[in-house]
């Protein structure tokens, strides 16, 4: 099987990332509810993944690092506590469902949707620029677009929410371990992301990472292993939002998948997946009747493209391209939005997703099966 589909999930993973992950099975209990070896072990390895993250991604400390259950859980905690009923809010165009539908469950929410054009960052700029100065209570952002894998101007538009006093969350969903992330420098109130994508880690883990200033609102309570006698959450992070039992398989193997990323360096992986973004682009142009959606500017992409096919449903060519033992992803990919943006809500997209661990042979084999598609 070629696999195409690591913006929904990494599969192919370093193999110490399940051989950690058996060690927590075998030798780790729960942190912070007992002194005993295996306790320890698991308090030990909790915070290791946390250092390396906060030290990794520019966040103040490692109490400021948050596990959750995903990328999604991440986001709710950061929406919610900084977007109140009746209150307002800015978003890119190219926002996930994990922030859209959070926001349309918050009463009364004014959504602005600060979008002019199509991969074009200085236009994205001005729409947020114009945005913000109707003081929203919150900005939210995706680093790359989980659809077309342009990759949005963060790094401006948080230098315009610290001018504004705007509080900014990131979701880092598609470019935790690809790009930079820089929490303090940017001034991020929230950066949100999985561990099983980028970061190679496996599925049921996720991260917030909190601003130096910001102190969420939990979205459960109970256990944290500190403070029993009160019942109310902790007033300090972490464990004011992680009530309850550990995911400590998880937790060990992103701390696993993050190390192995740390010693190839990101640089590399951006660069290879761009490469193989590329030449997968430049092929699927030259075949009639393929229509493809990625930024002109090659470092404003990343290793996520869009394509579709002229007169055949994108779904039921995904279909018949994994028949070819090819694995895609065709329809909305639970952005909507984002296909309001690129004008392409009625069809949706077929979508290739590269990383680290995909070959030029194999996007090659993916442009035949396209042609042969197209010419019957």
């Amino acid at each position: 099987m070629i696999y195409l589909d690591s913006a929904a999930t990494s599969l192919q993973k370093p193999q110490e990332v399940a051989q950690a992950m058996l060690w927590a099975i075998r030798c780790c209990a729960s942190p912070g509810r007992g002194s005993h070896r295996p306790a320890e072990l698991a308090a030990r390895t909790a915070f290791q993944c946390r250092q390396l993250l906060a030290d990794w991604f520019d966040c103040a400390g490692p109490e400021q690092v948050i596990f959750t259950s995903s990328a999604t859980h991440s986001l709710n905690l950061a929406i919610r506590s900084l977007v109140p009923p009746g209150g307002r809010v800015v978003i890119s165009g190219y926002e996930h469902n994990a922030v859209t539908r959070t926001l349309s469950g918050i009463p009364g929410v004014a959504i602005t949707v600060a979008r002019d054009g199509l991969f074009e960052p200085e236009r994205d700029l001005e729409a947020f620029a114009r945005a913000v100065e109707t003081r929203p209570n919150a900005a939210v952002c995706t680093h790359v677009s989980n659809v077309f894998g342009y990759r949005l101007p963060v790094e401006e538009i948080a230098e315009l929410c610290r001018e504004a006093q705007i509080p900014l969350i990131v979701d880092a969903s598609q470019s935790a371990g690809v790009l930079p992330i820089q929490v303090e420098h940017w001034g991020a109130a929230y950066v949100a992301f999985p561990g099983h994508k980028g970061l190679m880690g496996p599925q049921g883990i996720g991260v917030l990472l909190c601003g130096r200033d910001s102190m969420p609102e939990p979205l459960l309570a109970g256990g944290t292993g500190s403070e029993s006698l009160l019942q109310t959450m902790p007033a300090f992070l972490p464990d004011r939002l992680e009530a309850g039992t550990h995911n400590l398989p998880g937790i060990a193997g992103l701390l696993a998948g993050a190390r192995f990323l740390r010693r190839v360096g990101t640089e590399r992986v951006c660069a290879h997946e761009r490469r193989l973004a590329s030449q997968l682009v430049r092929r699927l142009r030259q075949i009639p009747g393929v229509e493809v959606l990625y930024p002109e500017d090659i470092g404003r992409g990343t290793g996520v493209v869009s394509f579709r096919l002229r007169g055949v449903d994108c779904e039921t060519a995904t279909a018949r391209l994994g028949e070819r033992g090819i694995a895609l992803r065709g329809g909305l990919h639970c952005a909507p939005l984002a296909h309001e943006t690129a004008g392409t809500l009625d069809t949706g997209t077929i979508r290739a997703s590269v990383s680290l661990f995909n070959r030029p042979e194999e996007l090659a084999c993916l442009a035949a099966a396209v042609r042969t598609l197209r010419e019957k």
